[in-house]
């Protein structure tokens, strides 16, 4: 889901984190991995994976579609390692196999959450949840707010909303929500996501 409101344009990746249905359930070997320049392909896959029903139900032919996503992830890749040069830009990994992104800054004085997507398959399955309540609670252990952007018309919006955001700006299709510091009611959820917080210890 496309978090960063500047290049709306570029990113219209409704539907890569559902919170309606997406209930907690257990997944003990969810971990993050720093993405390298091997990880190009997967990254694209997921990026393509959040945008594709979108062209295609619009009447789009699926060739014309892969080629103009492979442009949009090139555009959108380059916006983001520019404006967020020591952000975190993570495979979520899932035993050993790659399942999502996870782009994170933890630079300056507030949390940007970037953007974060799933695969398809392991869509719906609280692994989002999971993911946004550790980066939430890493958030409150640290005594940083956060904040992020969300289309208007995205269910997730529901979700940060439980964890504490609030509406903040706008930006086109984008809302800014936006969490102060406060404490977290699950303040070891931090821990439930192998490497988030190694970089910060």
């Amino acid at each position: 889901m496309g978090m960063d409101g500047r290049n709306a344009w570029l990113d219209r990746s409704a539907g890569s984190m559902s919170a309606d249905g997406d209930v907690c359930a257990p997944h003990d070997d969810i971990a993050l991995r720093a993405a390298t320049d091997a990880d190009m392909d997967f990254l694209r896959d997921v990026f393509s994976s959040t945008r594709m029903q979108e062209f295609v139900s619009a009447g789009m032919p699926v060739e014309q579609v892969e080629a103009l996503l492979v442009s949009q992830f090139s555009i959108q890749h380059a916006y983001y390692r520019q404006h967020y040069p020591r952000g975190r830009f993570d495979i979520i990994m899932q035993g050993t196999s790659g399942i999502g992104r996870l782009y994170h800054d933890w630079h300056g004085d507030t949390v940007q959450l970037i953007d974060i997507a799933l695969l398809p398959a392991y869509r719906g399955a609280g692994i989002g949840t999971r993911l946004m309540r550790a980066i939430v609670a890493e958030a409150a252990r640290k005594h940083m707010p956060m904040r992020l952007y969300v289309e208007f018309d995205n269910p997730v919006r529901k979700l940060y909303r439980a964890l504490g955001f609030v509406p903040a700006g706008e930006n086109g299709v984008y809302e800014l929500m936006r969490r102060d510091v406060m404490s977290f009611d699950d303040d070891e959820a931090w821990a439930s996501v192998k490497g988030l917080s190694n970089p910060f210890q």
